[in-house]
């Protein structure tokens, strides 16, 4: 029986082996200059760190950091990533130190590893809140190195794809739904389509088994009928472009499971309506070629008015370049054709992974910076929004954002935010320009500020000296830039106004609530609330609630929630104990029930003192009321046998 164990451990490290030598090749077909040794060095380390530790899959968990390092090789990283991918565990989960990973493969490898590294040695009072944090943790990061990201996207990645051996349903939908709304949306604006389509059909099996197993049914009988079709266009047009010396490779493509899904939603549409399931992908050697495959192909086929988009002429924010065209086929079917270089198709599927060129020692295309702008200004948007349900929200928006682009009079383009009005647009410009904007032309016409903008638009600014921007502006601005803009105004403008602001708004929230302020807003609690929410000084946050960077019931909440946690030292009876204090007794004492599960509710979320009651819930223990809360006025006239002192 040893033997036998001897020979699977045996055979298991040779199939580790031959993975390990295949992507090294695979490396220095790209990277000739590769230091495979120190590869090899972090996948032994990785391999000693995880030993005994598995997958919930069962599989040794060394599978796990070898398949992202494979995901980034594929996006041909550069060996600093690929260590990194090896090791990006091991500090988080294995007794590897950073001091290690540092003098064996220096600073740069740590700081990714750092990077993706969640906080787990952080307290956080719920599971929204620790996403957003390590949400910022990684913007921070990626800022300033943008393969951390692509590391991440890589982990979260093989994650989804083993994700239907964790163990609860629950978790699994939870993991999927944050792939779909933040790491899909993520590497789509990074322009890494091979990701980001991925991701989103593996998320959609999770979130929606039984419509995506039918959906792969289904396709597979349409496609059946289609094939041959797509199959005739593609010889047809190799024929026609050969004619005119345009060397081509073309071929079908079928859309993402997740497309066809989210189209047949939005529209409402069956399956067998939606005619685009298959596009034909024409790859040319340059742009006049680009160009002239177009004409050719408008030539044979008729093209359908509104469904032409050239994306070479004014490119994605994301970097995409293509020209889209929607024809109607011989037999009366829509198809889309898609035209671009091998440049541009290398841009589509590896997206800001085919700008960084480390074999060259240097971080890639001169305009590199400008690619990623947009990533330090989300973050820069980003970084006032204490709240983490407000700050996850502006996440998902900024990331599934549509763009429309609009024209200055000079005919510069600047890409906005869907829903855009020329508010946004002064901000795009210049912060100075948003500031003293007072009135906006479109295509010539004097219209309010809170127009809403149009693809093509060409849009003026008015601007006045001296002028400041209004309170209101923020309920008409759509982009986060022109939101964070303002708010930077007028807490810099108004600080003592938005200080008094602050102190009057928390001090009406609390006798809402018939809450004593004196008693609650006491300068220790408040700063101590204040720190919960990265901000040093009490005047700070009432500053922040001021001028609206904080929510004042989120603020108060956090000061119950600080409150409650401190000493009571108020006494009450216990039958088996006599008087004692909360803090003894655990916390909330129910009559006459021992190790019941208690909560306090949020309806009402009473404090020490108040005169409180329980209503026994279906399955979450009791629910603890003060007296007085609306709820509990229902429950005595519907449930009053579910009342509990």
């Amino acid at each position: 029986m040893p033997q036998t164990n001897i020979d699977e451990n045996s055979y298991y490290d040779e199939v580790l082996n031959e993975r390990l030598e295949r992507l090294i090749v695979n490396i220095q077909q790209y990277n000739p200059s590769s230091e495979s040794d120190k590869i090899r060095l972090a996948f032994d380390i990785a391999k000693k760190a995880h030993g005994g530790q598995h997958r919930d899959s069962g599989e040794e968990y060394i599978l796990h950091p070898l398949a992202v390092a494979e995901i980034l090789a594929g996006l041909q990283l550069d060996d600093t990533a690929i260590m990194a991918g090896f090791l990006h565990d091991v500090v988080e989960d294995t007794s590897v130190s950073e001091q290690i990973i540092k003098e064996k493969f220096g600073e740069k490898v740590m700081a990714l590893v750092d990077g993706v590294t969640k906080l787990s040695k952080l307290e956080f009072r719920t599971q929204q809140e620790r996403q957003a944090e390590n949400l910022r943790k990684m913007f921070l990061a990626m800022s300033h190195d943008i393969r951390i990201i692509l590391l991440k996207l890589a982990d979260r990645l093989h994650n989804m794809r083993t994700l239907k051996y964790h163990r609860s349903p629950e978790r699994r939908r939870e993991i999927a739904e944050e792939t779909l709304t933040i790491f899909a949306p993520l590497a789509h604006r990074l322009g890494i389509f091979s990701i980001k389509s991925e991701l989103e059909d593996l998320s959609l099996s999770f979130l929606e088994p039984e419509e995506y197993q039918k959906l792969n049914r289904d396709l597979e009988m349409v496609n059946a009928q289609r094939e041959q079709q797509i199959k005739s266009i593609c010889e047809t047009l190799k024929r026609h472009l050969l004619e005119v010396g345009i060397e081509a490779d073309i071929s079908g493509r079928c859309k993402s499971r997740f497309s066809i899904y989210n189209k047949m939603k939005k529209q409402n549409k069956d399956l067998s309506e939606i005619f685009d399931l298959n596009a034909v992908r024409i790859i040319v050697n340059t742009v006049k070629d680009c160009y002239g495959a177009l004409g050719i192909i408008h030539t044979r086929w008729k093209p359908i008015p509104g469904r032409f988009k050239d994306y070479i002429a004014m490119p994605k924010q994301n970097m995409y370049q293509s020209i889209h065209t929607t024809l109607i086929g011989d037999n009366g079917e829509p198809f889309e054709v898609q035209i671009r270089t091998w440049e541009m198709h290398r841009i589509a599927e590896y997206g800001i992974a085919a700008h960084w060129r480390y074999k060259e020692g240097k971080s890639g295309d001169a305009d590199f910076e400008q690619k990623v702008e947009w990533l330090r200004q989300m973050l820069e948007w980003q970084q006032e929004m204490r709240d983490a349900g407000d700050f996850l929200e502006s996440v998902k928006v900024d990331l599934f954002q549509d763009n429309i682009y609009v024209f200055s009079p000079k005919g510069d383009v600047f890409e906005l935010q869907a829903g855009s009005c020329p508010i946004d647009f002064a901000y795009r410009v210049h912060t100075q320009v948003g500031h003293q904007c007072t009135g906006a032309r479109v295509n010539r016409r004097l219209v309010p500020l809170d127009t809403m903008l149009h693809n093509g638009d060409i849009v003026e600014i008015i601007t006045t000296r001296g002028k400041g921007p209004n309170r209101d502006w923020l309920k008409v601005c759509k982009t986060q830039q022109a939101k964070s803009k303002i708010r930077q105004w007028f807490r810099k403008e108004t600080r003592d106004e938005n200080i008094a602001l602050g102190r009057e708004l928390l001090e009406k929230e609390c006798k809402r609530y018939n809450q004593d302020p004196a008693e609650l807003l006491k300068p220790s609690e408040l700063l101590a609330a204040a720190k919960r929410f990265n901000i040093m000084s009490t005047d700070d946050l009432y500053a922040a609630i001021g001028y609206g960077a904080l929510q004042v019931t989120s603020v108060l909440t956090r000061i119950k929630e600080d409150y409650r946690k401190g000493p009571d030292k108020e006494a009450v009876f216990n039958e088996n104990k006599g008087y004692v204090s909360r803090t003894e007794r655990g916390g909330i004492w129910v009559k006459g029930v021992d190790n019941l599960l208690v909560r306090i509710a949020h309806c009402c979320s009473p404090l020490p003192g108040d005169d409180i009651i329980g209503y026994i819930t279906r399955g979450r223990g009791v629910s603890v009321h003060r007296t007085g809360c609306p709820n509990i006025k229902y429950y005595k006239e519907q449930e009053a046998d579910r009342l509990i002192e």
